[in-house]
């Protein structure tokens, strides 16, 4: 049978491929991305004769044929470059995102981001309906793909299918701003099952839902047009395992003592790990951070801060901006507080390997994870995950899913600067011994929810649905 004709038991489909490309001088080729997602789903895929995954590869054009990376069949799914302009970085990323992070900066309203946002989930459903054997289970996953279940219900009803929702799902009265509501609700119904992050998550789901469709709900158990859907949380882990044989291998043990002396040795480091965006309060902290300074209750002396932001859609409208915030908030502290040859601030705009990232989890005695609104995040745990002595203070914004599981962080508001500075003087002064009961807590969750458990509860329970 030709690999064009397969048919699947169990497909995935997602914006992106669990691939990246990477050039060797002229050569390029594909090896498998970091992430939750590729980590949670490696068990069920890998290898697996009857997984296959949809997706865009990353690079604008049209859909290629098949190929395999590290176990993983791939499909790719075309993705012009206008569309990538209208459909991810418009509708996607400038309407979608910021509405479900709490409109933090306006979301913007266009036609055409619409149009183009429809012809791609409508792409991606014909292709996941071409992919799919008779009855088989298919995930579809995250904001750019919310119309697909719909789309594929209408083309397959034999199918089982599973949506999950990476991001938070805003408060019923956000919602029903976006022009094209109701549209997205009927996309969303068409699966079996629709994971989010958090109950609140679920619950704000269901509540927009009966607002309207006037759909009958009981608990999180939705009838609508002759089918049942049901909504349910479903915290998303990490890979334990991986991240705890890093801090214990030798080499990254070593980067990291080298790391910390290149920093002068600081009594206390402070280490904040984000993708550069304005939903992850990075400047909050480094305005927190400038004052702790200025009002002396934390020294030059003893103290640094390590702020890793990573590149993030630098295409999409408002980014440049906050770019450079951030940098002239980083130039104003060590301008005000640095010394020569050593900066309060080490500021780092690009992307770090996973090897790196855990160098820095094991020095840093404070982690700043401080969104203003976040699904997740998955550095939380991993910073937990990388303290295998029970030292170290995480200091953890109310506003993440995260916050529901971690409960032993010291949780702040992040817009309320003062608490927050008073969090990060705290954990300044805390000795090893004082970290250990929260950290030894929160270590236990981390490791009992996995990113496989996850997603083997998921696929139980999509199973399970009637």
């Amino acid at each position: 049978m030709a690999a064009g004709k397969q048919k699947w038991s169990f497909v995935v489909a997602a914006n992106r491929l669990p691939v990246r490309r990477v050039w060797e001088g002229d050569t390029a080729q594909w090896v498998p991305s970091p992430g939750g997602l590729v980590s949670a789903l490696r068990p069920v895929m890998s290898g697996n004769p009857d997984a296959v995954w949809a997706g865009w590869t990353g690079v604008p054009g049209p859909g290629t044929e098949p190929f395999e990376v590290d176990g993983f069949q791939c499909h790719p799914v075309g993705v012009s470059q206008g569309e990538l302009q209208l459909f991810y970085e418009g509708f996607s990323n400038a309407t979608l995102w910021p509405l479900f992070h709490d409109a933090l900066v306006p979301p913007e309203y266009h036609r055409t981001w619409w149009d183009a946002y429809r012809t791609v989930n409508q792409r991606y459903a014909a292709t996941v309906a071409d992919l799919a054997a008779p009855g088989a289970t298919v995930w579809i996953h995250d904001y750019h793909l919310l119309l697909v279940p719909g789309l594929l219900r209408a083309a397959r009803p034999d199918l089982r299918i599973g949506f999950f929702l990476h991001i938070p799902f805003p408060a019923r009265e956000l919602y029903i701003r976006l022009p094209w509501r109701a549209e997205i609700i009927d996309g969303l119904l068409g699966a079996d099952l629709i994971g989010l992050q958090t109950p609140l998550g679920a619950d704000n789901f269901c509540r927009a839902v009966n607002r309207i469709t006037g759909a009958k709900t009981t608990g999180r158990v939705i009838q609508h047009n002759g089918r049942t859907s049901q909504a349910g949380a479903f915290p998303i882990g990490i890979d334990t395992d991986r991240i705890a044989g890093l801090a214990a291998d030798p080499a990254v043990q070593a980067r990291a003592a080298e790391i910390h002396e290149t920093l002068g040795s600081p009594r206390t480091v402070l280490l904040g790990v984000d993708r550069l965006d304005y939903t992850k309060g990075i400047e909050v902290r480094l305005r927190a951070f400038r004052e702790l300074l200025a009002e002396g209750r934390l020294s030059v002396d003893d103290c640094v801060l390590v702020q890793i932001a990573e590149p993030s859609r630098s295409q999409v409208t408002g980014y440049a901006e906050v770019r450079r915030e951030v940098e002239q908030m980083v130039g104003d502290v060590n301008g005000n507080f640095g010394v020569m040859g050593r900066p309060v601030v080490h500021y780092l705009h690009q992307s770090q390997p996973i090897e790196e990232l855990v160098a820095m989890y094991l020095i840093a005695d404070i982690m700043l994870v401080t969104p203003l609104r976040d699904g997740m995040n998955l550095v939380a745990k991993e910073y937990v995950a990388s303290r295998p002595d029970n030292t170290g203070v995480l200091v953890l914004s109310e506003f993440t899913g995260a916050a529901q599981e971690l409960r032993t962080a010291e949780l702040i508001n992040p817009h309320d600067i003062e608490s927050l500075k008073t969090a990060m003087e705290a954990a300044a002064h805390r000795t090893g011994a004082d970290t250990v009961p929260a950290m030894r807590a929160m270590r236990r969750v981390v490791r009992s929810n996995t990113a496989q458990r996850w997603a083997e509860r998921f696929l139980a329970r999509l199973e399970a649905c009637e």
